[in-house]
């Protein structure tokens, strides 16, 4: 029920002193049911909660599993990548090589392999980008395994540049397999984290309403008993903890300003003191 400014300057202090003792009388009445539900809520949330922290816990150890496969993968074929590079050298200078490819002479197979690992290490690419680069990574492997089959019988002494260049694209494989997995992971992290933080939100929101209820329930006994006692000795100074409430009400009857009006006559009064050293 919503009132005027000039309906609520009528109310005389014994209708207002009823109508918080009504309120406190209700509020111990209705309060004990509002905690039982707000504690109801949050036995409810605590366990969600916490699968939802395990959950996306999980989500980033896979994440974690998968990133230290990549990482291995890719060490150990940055460990012989200069063995392949320098079995091929050997094979472009030697002159009992069999219809050597020019093209294969010519081509920066691992050079750009190189560039491409240096990419994904050291520049801040979006998961779209990552996926590009090893698909890039992944079409210059495959090309290099097909030349490879169509020449290592006409070429005895490619044996060992076969092999090490298999086990470099071997490598390859599976640290772009284990990238590709870690960055499907991290993308079903995501979501199970934004869910993690709604929910942390509402237990913070729910225990804030149960601290707030139970504080008013345990002011309820000492509200109501304190007006209690205004509506049957009075509103005037009765001692320790009942000052005098109509002190301010008979100075305004009286012809004085309201301490509202005083405030508001020094707040003005700062304002213009300071415009005034301002502008001197």
């Amino acid at each position: 029920m919503t009132m005027d400014n000039d309906g609520l300057l009528k109310v005389g202090p014994d209708e207002l002193a009823q109508s918080l003792l009504n309120r406190r009388r209700m509020l111990k009445e209705t309060l004990p049911g509002v905690i039982r539900n707000l504690e109801a809520e949050e036995d409810s949330l605590i366990p969600k909660l916490e699968r939802q922290i395990n959950a996306h816990q999980r989500a980033n150890e896979r994440v974690a599993e998968l990133k230290l496969a990549r990482d291995e993968g890719q060490r150990k074929a940055s460990g012989i990548i200069g063995e392949v590079k320098s079995v091929r050298e050997g094979l472009m200078e030697g002159r009992g090589m069999v219809n050597l490819d020019p093209r294969w002479k010519r081509e920066k197979l691992f050079e750009k392999l190189e560039e491409i690992e240096q990419k994904i290490q050291t520049s801040a690419l979006d998961h779209k980008s990552e996926r590009k680069m090893l698909d890039r990574r992944k079409k210059l492997l495959e090309e290099n395994e097909s030349w490879l089959a169509d020449r290592k019988e006409s070429n005895p002494q490619m044996t060992s540049y076969v092999e090490k260049s298999r086990e470099l694209s071997k490598l390859y494989k599976s640290a772009d397999k284990a990238h590709r997995g870690m960055l499907a992971a991290v993308e079903k992290a995501r979501p199970l984290y934004e869910k993690l933080i709604v929910l942390r939100a509402e237990l913070i929101d729910v225990r804030s309403q149960l601290d707030r209820a139970k504080e008013l329930l345990s002011q309820s006994d000492n509200a109501i008993e304190h007006w209690e006692r205004r509506l049957s000795d009075g509103f005037g100074d009765l001692g320790p903890g009942f000052p005098d409430l109509l002190k301010d009400s008979r100075k305004v009857t009286g012809g004085g300003a309201s301490s509202f009006a005083g405030k508001s006559s020094s707040s003005v009064s700062r304002t213009t003191n300071s415009a005034r050293g301002e502008g001197g």
